[in-house]
């Protein structure tokens, strides 16, 4: 063990000495690979935990459909900017020299020839062929920012919130002219509106109380008949018919299960439940769950078999539920997730193919 950790920590040092970089510069990858001390499997560690590099929030498109490239960000650049990792090598270049861009907000265009990303009050929209953004929209002087953006299934439009005060709108921007137009209002701060795959409906929340959901026209806006208790971290499955979501009970004795919502019949079911997942993901037949356990005397991340309910640990995590934040890769066959146990934020990736049926990826 003290041979892994010595190793672990010299080939680090290869990576700080790259840490100064400039737009457009490519660094050499030094993947780190150390065995778990909890389960002795393999976790490797893609990025330094010298500088804080995060993935994007869980509902936008972070790996591309060939599991391929990722698209984080990264500040050892000097400030927060998109970087485009090679997954065969784990080279990094950076693609953006902005200020204050919000990682969260970077997305993949379902083509995967695009991405797009808030960086202050601006959305902007980058080839990857020809990096140089373009500015698609500002907040207007009275509104701010709400949190999440993403594009849709179709890949026309960017979708996101801003909020005045106690209110809120949803607004949708063309990709192509940056036509802009306000999805609805509410009177209540609004975040993280999804598309919903396959319909012309959005999701959004209020908080941990509800989940809304609203056609693309504005019509039909309503709030969704979820289970008690609040609710945590929701995405659409890949094809649309039903919403996934954690379920966080009032009573904290009880356990934290995953539910899903078909909207389309009104019906809410139990999935399973969880070691206190704090947040998770699944594979793209939702057939498997990945989730980080908050639980303080067990911080671990786990894959749960929706057929059986029975979970299996993979490593510890260390850190924070809501920064683990752990997603597959499209084709299921690897797990990517966010840890600051070696020091900032850093990405991490298990290969989990003799655990997890390869899936088709979408497109």
């Amino acid at each position: 063990m003290l041979r892994s950790r010595r190793s672990f920590l010299l080939a680090g040092a290869g990576v700080r000495l790259l840490a100064q970089a400039t737009h457009g510069a490519t660094i050499a990858g030094t993947v780190r690979r150390y065995p778990d001390p909890l389960t002795e499997l393999d976790v490797f560690l893609l990025t330094d935990p010298a500088h804080t590099s995060l993935l994007p929030a869980h509902y936008n498109r972070a790996i591309t459909k060939n599991s391929a490239t990722l698209l984080f960000g990264c500040d050892r650049a000097g400030g927060m900017q998109a970087w485009r990792m090679d997954l065969k090598n784990a080279q990094s270049r950076q693609l953006t020299e902005v200020e204050n861009l919000d990682p969260a907000s970077l997305t993949l265009t379902p083509d995967n020839r695009s991405f797009c990303y808030f960086a202050g009050r601006s959305l902007y929209i980058s080839n990857f062929g020809t990096p140089r953004p373009r500015k698609l929209y500002d907040v207007p002087e009275g509104w701010e920012r709400s949190e999440g953006m993403t594009v849709g299934p179709d890949g026309t439009h960017a979708t996101f919130a801003e909020q005045k005060g106690e209110s809120s709108r949803i607004r949708m921007v063309t990709l192509t002219q940056g036509a802009a137009r306000t999805l609805l209002e509410a009177p209540f701060v609004v975040s993280q509106p999804i598309p919903r795959p396959m319909r012309a409906q959005i999701v959004y929340r209020r908080g941990e109380e509800a989940l809304w959901l609203v056609n693309q026209d504005g019509a039909q806006n309503r709030q969704l008949k979820l289970a008690s208790g609040r609710i945590g971290p929701a995405n659409w499955s890949p094809d649309g018919r039903t919403l996934l979501y954690l379920n966080f009970p009032d009573d904290p004795k009880e356990l934290n299960t995953i539910r899903e919502h078909t909207p389309d019949a009104n019906t809410d079911k139990l999935v399973a439940k969880t070691s206190q997942f704090g947040h998770f993901g699944f594979n793209n037949d939702t057939s498997v769950f990945v989730g980080a356990s908050r639980n303080i005397s067990s911080p671990a991340l786990l894959l749960l078999l929706r057929v059986t309910r029975r979970e299996m640990t993979l490593c510890e995590h260390k850190s924070s539920a809501a920064l683990v934040a752990p997603r597959f890769s499209p084709d299921s066959q690897r797990v990517y997730f966010q840890s600051d146990r070696h020091g900032k934020p850093a990405i991490y990736d298990m290969h989990v193919e003799k655990l997890v049926e390869k899936t088709e990826t979408e497109g």
